[in-house]
């Protein structure tokens, strides 16, 4: 029996984007509905997600919210090559290792990289986007080591790229668009070859950019940007 999906989403909003690479992947059918995000929430939606916030899955009915768990379990309903399936020591490794890796991406650089775009001086900007490079050789690059072409040596798609596919888009797409210091990228395919070379062939997979509108996010950004230094 097929399962009746809605993804209530906002196609600019990175943690949504994480569902419509997942539901891409896994060619899986669902309707969505757009949620307005530059105003309050309707009590309709907030009756769904009293949070408010995007993704929010409708999966036969019951509501799953928060991207990562949005991602996992249509990873774990809808057994593919994203993750292996559980009762494994080979499986449980593997889930670790991509838990590993997207947890050090947001713990370690992720948030580096937002404060060399949202520095308040040029300095401060370049300051946090030379700890950005720094941290990112040091933490992450290691653990690309044996992507071929994608994490952990796969051939396809991993859930590894899911969660953190929206995001690289965004790292490599802004700051050569103006938005942020171009040192933030400049030097990554040679202190990061690693990583630039996975990074590059991600944002590529056409489950990574169905949704993306480069120029809407670079404008977007820019409009938020210039409202906070107003």
């Amino acid at each position: 029996m097929t399962a009746t999906i809605k993804l209530y989403t906002n196609h600019g909003c990175p943690w949504a984007h994480r569902a419509h690479i997942a539901l891409a992947e896994l060619k899986i059918p669902f309707e969505e509905e757009i949620i307005d995000l530059s105003v309050p929430r309707t009590p309709e939606y907030l009756a769904i997600n009293p949070r408010g916030l995007v993704p929010s899955l409708s999966y036969n009915g019951q509501i799953i919210t928060e991207s990562a768990i949005v991602a996992q379990f249509l990873a774990d309903a809808y057994p593919s090559h994203l993750v292996p399936n559980g009762g494994t020591p080979e499986a449980a490794l593997t889930r670790a290792r991509i838990n590993f890796f997207v947890d050090t991406f947001f713990s370690k650089v992720n948030s580096l990289y937002h404060k060399a775009l949202f520095a308040k001086t040029d300095e401060e900007a370049e300051e946090a986007a030379a700890e950005f490079v720094k941290q990112l050789e040091k933490e992450v690059e290691p653990l690309l080591s044996d992507a071929a072409p994608y994490f952990g040596g796969s051939k396809t798609l991993t859930l590894a790229e899911v969660l953190t596919g929206s995001f690289i888009l965004r790292l490599l797409s802004l700051p050569k668009n103006g938005v942020g210091p171009e040192s933030l990228i400049k030097e990554l395919p040679t202190k990061t070859p690693n990583f630039y070379k996975w990074a590059t062939t991600v944002i590529e997979h056409p489950s990574v950019n169905g949704i993306w509108n480069e120029e809407k996010v670079v404008a977007g950004t820019k409009a938020r940007l210039a409202k906070l230094k107003a």
